[in-house]
């Protein structure tokens, strides 16, 4: 077959011109049968046929100035950002690896789609800020031509979080900086609470703030599926698969303290494509590891914390998956379209699901309960025993619930302080993080994702100084900790 191609190449120019010079007929009838030939030879030319003899549209480029490892709204908020961002002319090449394209077990769309300014930190309150704007304004930065516009179903119902006697002075000193980070947050007493929403029970209850202004839930699916096409509209390239390892170049230095050290950089990166054996290698310049509760994962594919205990190099990133349940209930005579997101003195949450008096809610196991995270099963026997109590307590009316339905999601559980990791890796110098948020990756996705591109291709933060996220805290023992989790 090859040598026919062949002979038909070298030979067409003969053909075309041995054609031109023939003195019989019009020359418009001859350059009819040039062209028909043409069109004859090119449909058996490889690489010109208007159908491929191997349809290679599923499989990674061969080069990418940019893989991110993880298609949730981290990875892809990342991307989002690095398009937006870069020079004029800079044309940045970016593929985004996600190994599960209908998005069954991703966290993204697996939460409760909540956003809020309520945190015990500046930095994320900033963060939180940062996107509430973004998504106020999406259709100004998601827009695509002929496309209709994003709809969050965005319920700006706002947060409510009730405390104890015991943390009543923690909760008003954090209300005083939210303040001061330019949140809009109250703080109500117990008669207030019972006068603004009658159908809660206060008992227990010493205080409470409450987000007045830029919080609430939204639809994560929207938010997720309008990253997406938008990225599309502007050469994202997308691939299904699993990132299987990294091939890297290494340089051995010796730091200020006289330990040594080994420098990586990742060149190539192997994408294992689903239901195959084979993979598909692909150079690269960056990696970003925004790949959730498996982020963990990814980081010791590229070595980091295989080195020795206590030193740098053997300093793991603590990401792992934590798995949460979420429960959908329904109560005829419960609150109504008033009702906030409401986390409760003991850490079990809850909020109004539509319009017709449904509602979901949880709260996190404690250490000691962490259920097994291989799978996405539900104990539904948790929510007899450790949510509908309290949730029966504190809304009379929730005594009468019936549950219709449950689902399980995975954290990106930072076990080491419950905060998100942002940036470069001090020693693999090309990876860069976008990972455990601890179950608020979603609302803070935005902000981070515009962070790492400016990291990316600045070198430096400059909307949000995100120093204190680095890996660096890790090995430092230098905790960044969030105590607003739940």
């Amino acid at each position: 077959m090859f040598r026919s191609v062949l002979q038909l190449r070298s030979g067409r120019g003969l053909l075309i011109r041995g054609l031109g010079t023939h003195r019989g007929g019009s020359t418009l009838d001859w350059d009819e049968k040039v062209s028909e030939i043409k069109k004859k030879i090119k449909s058996i030319l490889p690489g010109e046929a208007s159908t491929p003899l191997y349809d290679t549209s599923h499989l990674p480029p061969e080069h990418s100035d940019v893989v991110i490892v993880g298609g949730g709204v981290l990875g892809l908020s990342v991307a989002f950002w690095l398009k937006k961002l870069q020079k004029k002319g800079d044309g940045i090449r970016v593929l985004v690896v996600e190994r599960d394209h209908t998005y069954s077990k991703a966290s993204t769309v697996l939460s409760v789609g909540g956003i809020r300014q309520q945190f015990s930190l500046p930095e994320n309150v900033q963060l939180s800020l940062f996107s509430v704007d973004f998504l106020r304004n999406i259709n100004e930065y998601l827009a695509v031509v002929d496309s209709p516009p994003v709809d969050l179903q965005f319920n700006p119902s706002g947060y409510l979080l009730l405390a104890s006697e015991k943390s009543a002075s923690t909760l008003e000193n954090r209300v005083k900086m939210q303040r001061q980070e330019g949140a809009k947050v109250c703080l109500m007493s117990p008669e207030q609470l019972q006068n603004k929403f009658p159908w809660m029970n206060t008992k227990g209850v010493a205080l409470a703030s409450y987000g007045m202004e830029g919080e609430g839930w939204f639809d994560p699916w929207s938010l997720l599926q309008g990253l997406r096409r938008k990225l599309q509209s502007m050469g994202v390239l997308f691939c299904q698969g699993e990132v299987t390892r990294f091939i890297t170049s290494s340089n051995r230095m010796v730091t200020s303290s006289g330990e040594e050290v080994v420098l990586k950089r990742i060149y190539e990166v192997h994408v294992k494509m689903n239901n195959s054996l084979e993979y598909q290698p692909v150079e690269c310049a960056i990696v970003i590891n925004a790949a959730g509760a498996w982020s963990g994962q990814i980081a010791e594919l590229a070595g980091i914390g295989k080195g020795p205990p206590g030193t740098l190099q053997g300093t793991k990133l603590p990401v792992e998956p934590r798995k949460r349940y979420v429960y959908v209930w329904h109560c005829p005579q419960g609150p109504g379209l008033e009702m906030p997101f409401v986390a409760n003195t003991n850490g079990v949450y809850f909020r109004r699901e539509g319009l017709g008096n449904n509602y979901l809610g949880g709260c996190s196991p404690t250490e000691e309960e962490e259920p097994d995270s291989t799978n996405l099963d539900v104990d539904h026997n948790f929510f007899q025993d450790r949510v509908w109590p309290h949730l029966a307590e504190r809304v009379p009316a929730f005594q009468s619930l019936k549950v219709r339905n449950a689902w399980a999601g995975y954290y990106d559980y930072n076990t080491f302080d419950q905060n998100g990791v942002v940036g470069p890796h001090p020693l693999v110098v090309n990876m860069y993080f976008a990972t455990g948020f601890s179950g608020h990756g979603l609302q803070h996705a935005p902000a981070v994702g515009r962070a790492v591109a400016e990291m990316v291709l600045d070198g430096h933060f400059q909307t949000i100084n995100m120093s204190p996220f680095l890996f660096s805290r890790f090995h430092l023992g230098e905790k960044f900790q969030e105590d607003n989790i739940f």
